[in-house]
């Protein structure tokens, strides 16, 4: 019989405990919600990945600048448009202010991809035991996508996951020293400053290259709010966001401890350079209204243009400075009964902007006579008082600075140098359209009887000039003055013979440049071209120009007006000024001694000047042209000799042919011409030469025979109206 052995017990599993169940879901609800984080952040990423793809990273580089205004030799004149920006490149900046930049606002930029993480993780650990926003994570790729695109600049968590993919993508395109220039460049300084090279000219007053330590932790430590510690505004705030830096640069290890004391203790010197390296004058403020007639305003608004003008730095300069100097002096005359200046500064609060003056004005224009290219503009006295550009939109009475017009067209129409002209009182109905009563006198309140063309004008007769007028014509003199660029042709009275019409420096300037330059006029402008940083023409001048007088005529009256120079109203130039060089001009001075003028020309260059009070008075008695406004013409065309403005050579002057003439009839002479005295020998150009012989002696002074009343070319609207618009 078998002995049996008892069976195991039965065990039932073991129950799982309440704490254990509520583990494994939990860890199971974990793995969920990590699986879903994972995917969520991977959809964030993936959409905020495709929109940042639609940014145009090459709008990285492209920063506005301002536009750069040059002279004529390519001397910076000023900047206008855009940014107060220079764009330099990285090689071209401290490495100490890199560092120092790097120190302050992203140490790990070298080690990250666009994003620091550590970075993140810390200022997170940071906020969250300061209980607020003390610490962003932005790094520079970061900032730089920010500061590109205008659409980043909210500070919505949107703005800020699209930033964060943006600069991802931007470290893909872009190398670090790269990333690091168009920083640099970009970022805003304060004060109106943008870029490292801006700030460091205006704050330092040197190249950014230049900075050295010190400097350099200022500038970087101003980034973060460049308002509040601009050095300008702040200097003791800046001083400490300096230290701060150093202190930073120090803990990473960039500068030893003894660089950070020495740079700690270092003296900064501020030197306030002009924001914008600009005159803020009239000459600049006249290349701006050129520029916006020019372009578009899509083409000029950013800026980075450079503009090349006609004008001369020096020669600019000077004509500032003597316009002061000189009606400076005018001011201290005995008589001289208006607000000074010097009186008028001294109560100037500096903020209010006047449309018209108390004090003394002046104004002038010079040209090139090759080109009608404008070497100096000045159209006042201090445009930070006045904007108003006297010299190109102002409109004065020009006095006798119309008379070589008038003289002109006379020769124009039959009447000689030598013709005789009688300086008597005009005879009631003698000038045709005038008022019956108008009986206009001479300046010096007498008549000489009979003179010769050239004597009246020398001498600035006016019964003279208004008969000369009379026999040209009216029309004919409007239409002169037209194709010269000045002058209203609806005012047709015979008063606009000796100077009753409107004009300014700028048009009275181009209009005497026919004189010598053969009876031709080029249209004045200031802007020969325009180009793109990349050198590409957007903009090129051409000359164009218009016959108003015959070189003949042109020859004649140069002839005339150079006695002006010699021995006539302009004769101070020569006696008290010392100018030397051949040319010719003309004085001019209105009724009451209202407004001041004298305009002239060497065979390269020609200068108008204007001097009056802006609301029409008497300067002062005897305030003549000759007085007030030839010392300021004589001291800029000196200068404009010295600095080279010459002819090339001696003139051509047209073929001539020595003819007896009559100075009676201006035509050819005949024995009986001789017998009765009034036979000279002149000569003239071919174009000139009267046709017929002299057959009339009946009068002392000359009468005009019909036909040759009849003026000598179309009586039709003048060429400057058929071009206008090219003269604009």
């Amino acid at each position: 019989m078998k002995s049996s052995k008892p069976s195991a017990p039965h065990r039932s599993p073991p129950v799982e405990s309440r704490w254990g169940r509520w583990r494994r879901l939990a860890l199971i609800g974990l793995m969920g919600c990590s699986l879903l984080a994972t995917v969520a952040v991977a959809v964030v990423i993936g959409i905020y990945s495709q929109m940042a793809k639609k940014y145009d990273l090459t709008q990285l580089g492209k920063m506005p600048e301002r536009t750069m205004v040059m002279d004529s030799q390519g001397e910076l004149l000023g900047r206008m448009y855009g940014e107060n920006r220079i764009v330099v490149p990285f090689s071209q900046v401290s490495p100490d202010f890199i560092k120092a930049l790097l120190a302050r606002e992203d140490s790990r930029f070298y080690d990250h991809s666009g994003i620091d993480y550590v970075g993140v993780a810390r200022a997170f650990v940071r906020n969250i035991k300061d209980g607020r926003v003390v610490q962003g994570a932005s790094t520079i790729t970061m900032q730089l996508a920010r500061n590109s695109y205008p659409d980043l600049n909210d500070r919505s968590f949107h703005r800020k996951l699209l930033e964060m993919m943006l600069a991802r993508r931007i470290e893909k395109v872009w190398s670090k020293n790269q990333i690091l220039e168009h920083y640099v460049n970009r970022i805003f300084f304060g004060t109106g400053l943008y870029g490292i090279q801006r700030a460091s000219q205006v704050y330092f007053g040197k190249h950014a290259s230049q900075l050295n330590l010190s400097e350099s932790a200022m500038i970087a430590g101003i980034i973060r709010s460049p308002v509040r510690f601009s050095p300008f505004r702040n200097f003791e705030g800046a001083t400490k966001e300096r230290d701060d830096v150093l202190k930073r640069m120090l803990q990473t290890k960039v500068i030893t401890e003894e660089e950070e004391l020495a740079a700690r203790y270092s003296d900064v010197v501020l030197r306030a350079q002009p924001l914008f390296q600009s005159q803020g004058d009239y000459a600049l403020d006249a290349v701006k209204r050129d520029l916006d007639g020019l372009l578009a305003d899509n083409e000029i608004e950013d800026g980075g243009l450079l503009v090349y003008t006609t004008l001369s730095k020096e020669l600019q300069t000077t004509a500032e400075a003597s316009v002061e100097k000189r009606l400076a002096a005018v001011e201290k005359l005995p008589g001289f009964k208006h607000p000074s200046k010097a009186s008028f500064d001294a109560t100037w609060d500096n903020s209010q902007e006047l449309t018209s003056t108390p004090y003394l004005q002046g104004a002038l224009m010079v040209m090139d006579n090759a080109t009608g290219g404008i070497l100096a503009l000045v159209g006042g006295r201090d445009y930070r008082q006045s904007k108003y550009n006297r010299a190109t939109l102002g409109q004065r009475q020009i006095g006798s600075t119309v008379k070589p017009f008038v003289y002109a067209s006379a020769i124009a129409s039959g009447f000689l140098p030598g013709t005789f002209i009688d300086d008597a009182p005009l005879q009631r109905g003698e000038i045709e359209d005038a008022e019956p009563d108008w009986n206009p006198q001479n300046s010096d309140g007498k008549f000489l009887g009979q003179q010769t063309l050239t004597s009246g004008l020398v001498q600035s007769r006016n019964t003279m000039t208004i008969r000369v007028g009379n026999f040209a014509g009216l029309d004919r003199v409007l239409n002169t003055l037209g194709d010269a660029g000045i002058g209203n042709h609806l005012t047709r009275t015979p008063q606009v013979f000796i100077g009753n019409l409107g004009g300014n420096p700028k048009e009275l300037t181009s209009a005497f440049s026919i004189f010598p330059n053969e009876g031709v006029r080029r249209r004045p402008f200031l802007i020969d071209r325009i180009t793109d940083k990349a050198g590409n023409i957007l903009y090129s001048t051409g000359i164009i120009e218009v016959e108003v007088i015959t070189p003949g005529v042109a020859h004649l009256m140069r002839r005339i007006l150079s006695q002006v120079m010699e021995k006539g109203t302009a004769a101070s130039v020569r006696s008290q000024h010392g100018f030397k060089e051949t040319g010719g001009g003309k004085t001019g001075t209105t009724n009451d001694y209202k407004d001041a003028w004298f305009a002239g020309y060497t065979d390269r260059v020609t200068c108008g000047v204007w001097v009056g009070l802006d609301k029409p008075q008497t300067i002062i008695d005897e305030g003549y042209g000759s007085r007030l406004s030839i010392p300021i013409w004589a001291d800029v065309m000196k200068k404009a000799v010295e600095l080279g403005y010459i002819p090339p050579g001696p003139r051509t002057e047209p073929p001539l042919t020595k003819v007896a003439l009559c100075r009676l009839s201006s035509q050819l002479a005949t024995p009986i011409c001789q017998a009765n005295g009034t036979a000279y020998e002149d000569e003239l150009p071919y174009e000139l030469v009267p046709q017929g012989f002299c057959n009339s002696h009946q009068n002392v002074i000359a009468q005009p025979t019909q036909d040759m009343r009849q003026p000598r070319g179309p009586q039709g609207p003048g060429l400057w109206d058929r071009m206008r618009g090219w003269f604009q």
